[in-house]
């Protein structure tokens, strides 16, 4: 039988000399990306500086790309470890990504996340208190601003202090914000002295400087101060029992800021927002944490027993997800269903356009946490994936989770934001998608329970 032969790979329209997709992609990112999927079939090409780059749009071709262990993980995990100045666990591919997740995956233990949640508890119970009744509140720089805090005192166990953890926090905006505009950008353009650039160089340094001060005082201390920084100073590596240098602990510490702390905020400020605009659904989870919590702070036992507040969270993960563009790079010629992709091409996903994809997940633009019971939730292949899948699936998904579910248990019993009458919410897409613009107001819950105090 004649093998048939599969349809070329048609190219997005709209490609500029040069520059290619490149702006469409910075104008309005998520508007492009889902304009592929109405567009174009399982595979696109779309045309970015230096390398041809084909997106996936199929669920089953996505989660084999994914598990596909010989592929690289591309242009823009590659751009990140060269932008915050050094390979982690989440740029690192290959056996040294393998290696790396062997030396860091004690760190996020069950054992480990279970004492984490008193120190996430108090950080939220601290935030909390300082709002006051109609403050208006920038929503996103609240939660960027309480999961910094709640990784720091979890990372450094509150050893950073005073101006040195404002500098910290100040740097670790400028560079989170900066790293997806220098992703898109080609390489030359880091090194055009403009003051952007000069501020992130800075910026990133800080964070550097100031991650290496606390790893070489904590290891000259010999202390086990029983936090995450001890634990990856008592991380070796499998084969040859060297401990990680304070520059490799340094990036691990900041990529897990600038991946893990933007993400969690945009998640949780999304989940505020829905509840908000879904009084039954908010509702829904103040009787479930009176159910299994009552009067008494939030506890790691309880994390589990929360299902209807993880499945508002799921919703959110799916609806809001954070994720644009997630990159493999084929190292050998590469079957992908019917296609055969030679060495050096770019693959390519977006979350979030797939977790809105109507075939999918029906009337996808609504909030529904109840579609994710058992009789309705989406096989294995479909389209939801919030913490990727295969040897690269995100190492601290069950971290983040758990500061989720703590932070939203711990907020939402104390006060009530609310949006302002009329308020229109969009997602933008810099660094992760997040919303561009959100503002409520603080109102104290009617509380019928005492104080939320450890």
């Amino acid at each position: 039988m004649t093998p048939v032969t599969p349809p070329p790979i048609p190219k997005a329209k709209g490609s500029l000399p040069l520059l290619g997709h490149v702006i469409p992609l910075i104008r309005d990112p998520l508007a492009f990306t889902a304009s592929l999927r109405t567009a174009y079939g399982p595979l696109v090409e779309i045309a970015l500086p230096g390398t041809p780059t084909v997106v996936v749009q199929d669920p089953e071709l996505i989660h084999a790309m994914l598990k596909n262990n010989t592929l690289d993980k591309g242009k823009f995990f590659e751009a990140m470890g060269e932008i915050l100045g050094g390979d982690s666990v989440v740029t690192a591919a290959g056996q040294g990504h393998r290696r790396k997740r062997r030396q860091l995956q004690p760190a996020f233990a069950t054992p480990e996340i279970k004492r984490y949640v008193d120190t996430m508890r108090d950080e939220v119970t601290t935030t909390v208190d300082a709002w006051q009744s109609g403050q208006t509140l920038d929503v996103r720089e609240a939660m960027v601003e309480l999961s910094l805090n709640m990784l720091a005192k979890t990372v450094f166990g509150g050893s950073l202090q005073g101006e040195t953890f404002r500098q910290l926090r100040s740097d670790l905006s400028i560079v989170m914000t900066g790293v997806g505009a220098r992703i898109m950008l080609p390489s030359w353009a880091a090194k055009v002295p403009l003051p952007f650039n000069r501020r992130f160089d800075r910026a990133r340094e800080g964070v550097r400087a100031t991650v290496g001060r606390a790893v070489d005082e904590l290891r000259a201390s010999g202390h086990d101060t029983g936090d995450m920084l001890s634990l990856l100073l008592h991380a070796t590596d499998s084969e040859t029992g060297e401990p990680l240098t304070a520059h490799e602990i340094s990036s691990e510490i900041i990529t897990l800021a600038v991946a893990g702390t933007e993400t969690t905020a945009s998640v949780l400020s999304w989940v505020l927002y829905e509840l908000s605009r879904n009084p039954a659904i908010e509702a829904g989870v103040l009787d479930e944490l009176h159910q299994v919590v009552g009067e008494r702070p939030i506890a790691f036992g309880d994390v589990m027993r929360l299902p209807y507040l993880r499945r508002v969270i799921d919703e959110a993960l799916r609806l809001h997800h954070t994720g644009f563009l997630v990159t493999r790079r084929t190292t050998t010629e590469t079957r992908l269903g019917e296609w055969i992709l030679p060495a050096g091409v770019e693959l390519a996903y977006c979350q979030h356009a797939w977790h809105r994809d109507p075939e999918l997940f029906p009337d996808p633009l609504r909030f529904d946490p109840d579609r994710w019971l058992m009789a309705t939730q989406p096989s294995p292949s479909s389209g939801y994936i919030p913490f990727g899948t295969g040897a690269h699936k995100c190492i601290g998904d069950r971290f983040a989770l758990t500061a989720m579910i703590t932070a939203i248990a711990t907020i939402v019993r104390r006060v009530r934001l609310e949006l302002r009458d009329g308020q229109t919410v969009r997602p933008v897409a810099r660094a992760t998608v997040r919303p561009q613009t959100l503002r409520m107001t603080v109102q104290p819950r009617q509380a019928t329970t005492a104080p939320l105090v450890a």
